[in-house]
């Protein structure tokens, strides 16, 4: 098993509502950006929701996600992990984030979805008293066979 570290968090002080991930893929840490996995349903998911190409590139990504005011981050900061899956990862050595400076920098953030079950438990197991209003949606990852369109839908244009 190899040493990673997450990406840096996308969001800047108009972001409202904060996605967040377990940890990076192989491809995603292949590309050094977050869902960089052709297949996973994330990135087409957004251009369905706002009806709109989202390029290519990094910066141009990043630039997108800001103009909609969506911030990107993952739940673990760093790992051991010896593949893509979630099951892949090390809990045992995992550091998770700490999001209490990331809310005090960011208060316009009122609403987090947690990409994915596994997302929603470590952010819930290190973030009890989280007040800030958090959703557990189906993961896009192309694995996910239960994954739904239209509650990601429903998420992103109740709370922007």
């Amino acid at each position: 098993m190899e040493w990673y570290e997450s990406f840096e968090p996308v969001i800047n002080k108009d972001s409202k509502i904060l996605i967040l991930g377990s940890f990076p893929s192989v491809k995603s840490r292949e590309q050094g950006f977050y869902y960089g996995h052709k297949q996973n349903r994330f990135w087409k998911m957004l251009e369905r929701v706002f009806n709109k190409s989202v390029p290519e590139d990094t910066a141009s990504k990043i630039q997108f996600l800001l103009e909609h005011k969506i911030a990107l981050w993952d739940v673990i900061k760093s790992s051991s992990i010896t593949g893509s899956s979630d099951s892949d990862i090390n809990l045992n050595n995992s550091i998770p984030v700490d999001f209490n400076e990331l809310f005090t920098t960011y208060p316009n953030i009122n609403l987090i979805i947690c990409n994915g079950k596994k997302a929603a438990a470590i952010f819930n197991k290190f973030n009890p008293n989280c007040k800030i209003k958090t959703l557990c949606l189906p993961s896009t990852s192309p694995a996910n066979v239960s994954y739904d369109y239209c509650s990601w839908e429903k998420a992103l244009k109740e709370n922007l």
